[in-house]
């Protein structure tokens, strides 16, 4: 199946000049967010991982379903103050200005196999700042999975050494 001729393009959105992926379009029909599922499920199985994180909110979107399917836990990082419990954070550069994301601090155990996944790879920031959080826990990032991956934008780049699969590229 080939995932791109369910990908909406949006243009000018959000602002002038920019080319929105819009995936809204490939899990408003069943069988085919099932298959994207699936196919980040066969990676997952692929890279051993234990448990999936996902950065919010569409890496919830994507991620809650590949644990399902693999009978494994998920764990969410959030934006400060959203998570409920004790939480270590990490700040990282945004194109203009900062961010920060947060997670549980009992979420990784150490050595545990991660597998990070998020709808869209474009610069890299958000998953970088990820990864430092699983491997500030302990973790083993084993792979990171992306419905898309704007590749124009080099953000493999920023995840050098590590295992890197997109399902649609632009």
């Amino acid at each position: 199946m080939d995932l791109k001729e369910y990908v909406t393009i949006v243009e000018d959105y959000p602002k002038e000049g920019i080319r929105f992926k819009d995936i809204t379009t490939i899990m408003d029909k069943g069988e085919v967010y099932k298959y994207a599922t699936d196919e980040i499920v066969k990676y997952a199985k692929e890279v051993g991982a234990e448990i999936i994180v996902g950065p919010e909110a569409r890496g919830f979107i994507i991620g809650c379903p590949v644990a399902y399917a693999l009978e494994v836990g998920f764990a969410p990082v959030r934006k400060p103050g959203k998570l409920p419990r004790e939480t270590i954070a990490v700040e990282y550069d945004l194109e203009y200005g900062k961010d920060t994301l947060t997670i549980h601090k009992d979420a990784i155990k150490p050595g545990q196999r991660v597998l990070i996944v998020d709808d869209l790879l474009a610069t890299g920031g958000t998953v970088e700042a990820t990864v430092k959080l699983v491997e500030q826990l302990g973790g083993v990032v084993a792979g990171c999975a992306f419905l898309i991956e704007l590749s124009y934008l080099n953000g493999r780049d920023r995840l050098k050494g590590y295992d890197v699969t997109a399902l649609v590229q632009y």
